[in-house]
């Protein structure tokens, strides 16, 4: 059972400080589940964990059901005695703010090959017996996926339909990716028992589509819309709106929904076991794809040229559900979203989203936005990764987004003030405090909008490749206040009560 009320934060681990470049499962991790301790959330969401690829997107990555290689904490490596600590005191000088993830990869991998030797050489036999265990535990998609990231290791990095016809992966680098899967599954395992004991549920996020370049593709290609050489004969994306004249393009490959029906959706069922291994609730990324989704040539440039096609609906969520049990699940539900959606999402007791940024662009009444027409089942954000910050998109005069006028942009300015009934120095904070006071079961708030960041701090801006991703912050950033602020709002709005286990 769960409290009827909670709240918390949505901070990729990526984002934390730490002295290797990137936030990791380290004591920073650590450190900020006493913070949400301290500040009485009892939610931490966080963004896809798998190994990201193209443009480092955790929303592309190499495999659904692998994890960030790049999350392994080198200080718990160096204390495992599997890299010494002279290794990590050497570290090269990172950007505080943002990830070079070219230069992390390269300094992290060195030290996984040489944590991964010393593991093989030295490991106790209670340490093999743990590692044979993992392997067995995981078989159904580790093997794959280690000999996908040693092929493509292999080949440079390039597209699994661009390797050598015929050419086998070496073995010492498929046991090294095997490791490092160990070693993530193992440091995350420990940091998710720790905020099971202090009352922190993980919420995670679940793409519902794949990348092409992953072992779920190369290890599984009857499951997805391919041509004879592998590449995508139909892929995914949105089409034009408001928003943009040519659609959204993401070039995922669609699936065979009807060769996935055949099987039982077996795949999909070992891909959200995998997934509530590391989490606790799930929010399904485009759920509105599972009841019909934009399907485009894959030879198109755009999204203008496409058509609906019918997802696999209920039958989905029921073979799920006989499966796994009930679904913890939090839908998607953004953007163009039809009757049918909603009635599906309703049928099955989802949680939808409500996002505050979406609910002053106008004042109709009957905007589901607005916080007065919330229901209680529903997750409510400032913003979400996709988002500017809060005090980013407040304060923006809109020159860099054509869709919106000045004059526009104005009158939403002068609503949300009316509403709130603030003179908006502190904008951030009215929209955190009306979260927290509104109906809806969750409140979550990216962590930019805790520390009243602007638009320098966002995560990502959709259908663009360039800076997504990078964002991080500073330990001299956050504060006792900021704790202080956010416990005095969930005592005020009931969202302190604790997580009750059975």
């Amino acid at each position: 059972m769960r409290s009827r009320r909670t709240s918390g934060v949505l901070l990729h681990p990526t984002s934390l400080p730490g002295r290797c470049g990137i936030g990791d499962l380290g004591p920073w991790a650590y450190r900020f589940v006493d913070f949400l301790v301290d500040s009485a959330q009892s939610v931490w969401q966080i963004l896809p964990l798998g190994p990201p690829g193209l443009g480092n997107s955790p929303y592309m990555c190499d495999s659904s059901m692998a994890g960030n290689p790049l999350l392994i904490s080198m200080d718990r490596l160096a204390d495992e005695g599997l890299i010494s600590h002279a290794d990590i005191h050497d570290t090269p000088v990172f950007p505080a703010r943002r990830v070079d993830f070219e230069a992390v990869s390269a300094f992290k991998w060195k030290l996984l090959r040489k944590a991964a030797r010393t593991f093989f050489e030295k490991a106790s036999s209670h340490q093999r017996q743990d590692f044979d265990g993992f392997c067995h535990l995981k078989h159904a998609w580790l093997d794959k996926f280690s000999q996908f990231a040693a092929l493509k290791e292999k080949n440079g990095g390039a597209s699994w339909t661009e390797w050598e016809r015929g050419a086998h992966p070496d073995r010492s680098e498929v046991l090294t990716q095997k490791f490092v899967q160990f070693e993530f599954f193992r440091q995350w395992g420990a940091l998710r028992h720790y905020c099971r004991e202090r009352g922190i549920d993980l919420i995670g996020d679940l793409p519902i589509f794949v990348a092409h370049n992953s072992d779920d593709v190369w290890g599984n290609p009857e499951l997805f819309d391919l041509d004879v050489s592998g590449r995508p004969r139909t892929v995914a994306g949105v089409p034009p709106d408001y928003f943009s004249a040519t659609g959204q393009y993401w070039g995922n490959p669609l699936y065979r929904w009807d060769v996935m029906e055949r099987t039982g959706y077996a795949w999909w069922i070992e891909r959200v076991r995998s997934a509530f291994d590391l989490v606790d609730i799930l929010r399904i990324d485009h759920f509105r794809g599972f009841e019909k989704y934009w399907e485009i040539p894959g030879d198109s440039k755009t999204a203008e040229k496409g058509r609906w096609v019918d997802g696999p609906g209920d039958r989905f969520f029921a073979a799920l559900e006989q499966a796994i049990g009930k679904l913890p699940f939090i839908a998607e539900d953004l953007g163009y979203i039809t009757p049918e959606v909603h009635a599906m999402r309703d049928r099955w007791g989802f949680p939808g989203m409500r996002v505050l940024q979406f609910a002053f662009g106008h004042e109709s009444a009957d905007d589901p936005f607005k916080p007065y027409n919330f229901i209680r089942n529903c997750v409510v954000y400032t913003g979400t990764h996709d988002n500017d910050t809060t005090r980013g998109w407040f304060t923006s005069d809109g020159s860099a987004n054509s869709t919106r006028s000045p004059e526009e942009i104005g009158n939403e300015r002068s609503f949300v003030l009316r509403y709130l009934g603030t003179d908006g120095q502190e904008i951030h904070w009215d929209f955190i405090r009306l979260a927290m006071s509104s109906v809806a079961d969750t409140a979550v708030f990216p962590m930019q909008d805790v520390l009243g960041l602007g638009s320098e701090a966002r995560m990502n801006i959709p259908a663009s490749l360039e800076n997504n991703w990078v964002w991080r912050f500073e330990p001299e950033q956050l504060t006792p206040g900021h704790a202080a602020r956010l416990r005095d709002f969930s005592r005020t709005f009931g969202r302190n009560t604790p997580l009750l286990r059975l």
